[in-house]
């Protein structure tokens, strides 16, 4: 349906109008009421009905008018909250807001779900069924969808698919990609506190060494990807922090490591944690120590289902042609909380291109001087209502 492509660009001045408002006041995750507040103000002016989740969470519901019984509920989504960093850009639509910044692009996701819920409202005689418009708080620290899901946002009426985008610095405007299967990896942050005993530096002998303990565990959990997960399924121990110790003739009591896995699978995942506990307590046995671990479950694997790929692969065929349309050849190892959706429903995630080299725009995301190529807006927003309108009418 061409319509969406040239309706989009009309209202493309109103999406870089809202995108600009947006970037111009970032709020923070879970701290959203000012973003929240804007986006059921566009909701009621679009006569749109929505209910609110997780605090600052919006949904916003479109039924479909068009003659005939149709059951099928999907959901469209974005993340709206920003992050604590300084914008350095030079440009009129700056963060207003000392600190904080858009500089992963949910203001440009949340434009083009706005957008979306526009041109699918005035367009809803031509399906029936039922869009859901989820917008969702906390990406970027522990996860507005989980919150969601919990307060009942995949129900009544229940949704049955989903979609999802992110925008992609490495990709050049007007082209998306997308993967099938795994997207994004799975995240376990952990703490660990090795325990010894103290003493005087000069003689190791009276004391049990945590530093050394803590120097056998950095180097020994790195076995885990490098010898015990199938080398073709990506995976990552990282040992970020360590702190233990106060003067050069001290052996402390204890140090404590923080870290992060990252894993492919469920089974990976289930594997590294319990692999970890192991080489850890083993090795602080061995040295007549003993160690705290605590493992965080943060966001899982994000998995793309085959069906919803393909409606999302025509739909955007039909939007910028078969030869802006990517494969995603590697999955990413960051995390993304779409994932908590996709894995309570068949979802599709996919990226969509907003690197523009003549106009400057190169930066990656979490970057000070993070920016997108606003020409994307209308074609995110074009995709967004083909998949929904493809997958109510078929």
């Amino acid at each position: 349906m061409k319509g969406f492509n040239i309706e989009a660009n009309h209202i493309k001045d109103e999406l870089i109008e809202i995108r600009r408002t947006l970037h111009q006041y970032p709020e923070l995750g879970f701290e959203e009421t000012n973003t929240s507040k804007f986006i059921k103000d566009f909701l009621r002016k679009e006569g749109i009905q929505f209910k609110e989740f997780a605090g600052t969470g919006v949904c916003g519901i479109i039924e479909g008018t068009k003659e005939g019984v149709n059951n099928k509920v999907i959901g469209l989504r974005a993340d709206i909250d920003g992050l604590p960093m300084q914008d350095k850009k030079v440009c009129s639509y700056a963060s207003k807001v000392s600190g904080k910044m858009h500089a992963c692009g949910h203001d440009g996701h949340t434009t083009i779900l706005l957008g979306a819920a526009k041109l699918l409202n005035k367009n809803k005689d031509k399906f029936n069924g039922t869009v859901k418009l989820i917008f969702e708080p906390a990406e970027e620290t522990t996860g507005g969808a989980k919150v969601m899901i919990e307060e009942g946002v995949l129900t009544n009426p229940t949704v049955d698919v989903m979609c999802g985008l992110h925008v992609e610095e490495t990709l050049d405007a007007g082209m998306i990609m997308v993967r099938r299967g795994t997207v994004n990896a799975a995240s376990n942050p952990f703490n660990i506190t090795i325990k010894g005993s103290g003493g005087h530096g000069a003689y190791p002998d009276t004391a049990i060494d945590p530093i050394v303990m803590a120097s056998h565990v950095v180097t020994s959990l790195q076995s885990i990807v490098s010898r015990e997960i199938k080398p073709v399924n990506p995976a990552v121990v990282t040992i970020g922090s360590i702190h233990g110790g106060t003067a050069q003739n001290i052996i402390p009591n204890e140090v404590k490591l923080g870290g992060i896995i990252r894993t492919m699978t469920n089974e990976d995942r289930e594997f590294a944690k319990a692999r970890l506990k192991e080489i850890v307590n083993g090795i602080c046995t061995t040295f007549r120590g003993s160690a705290e671990i605590e493992i965080e479950e943060s966001y899982p694997c994000l998995y793309n289902d085959d069906n919803m790929v393909k409606i999302l692969e025509d739909s955007a065929i039909n939007i910028i042609g078969s030869e802006n349309v990517k494969v995603q050849k590697n999955p990413k190892l960051g995390v993304e909380s779409f994932a908590y959706f996709a894995n309570k429903v068949p979802s599709v995630f996919y990226f969509l291109g907003i690197r523009n080299e003549e106009k400057g725009i190169v930066h990656p995301a979490h970057n000070s001087l993070f920016d997108i190529d606003e020409d994307a807006l209308p074609i995110g927003v074009a995709i967004q209502c083909e998949v929904a309108m493809n997958y109510l009418t078929t």
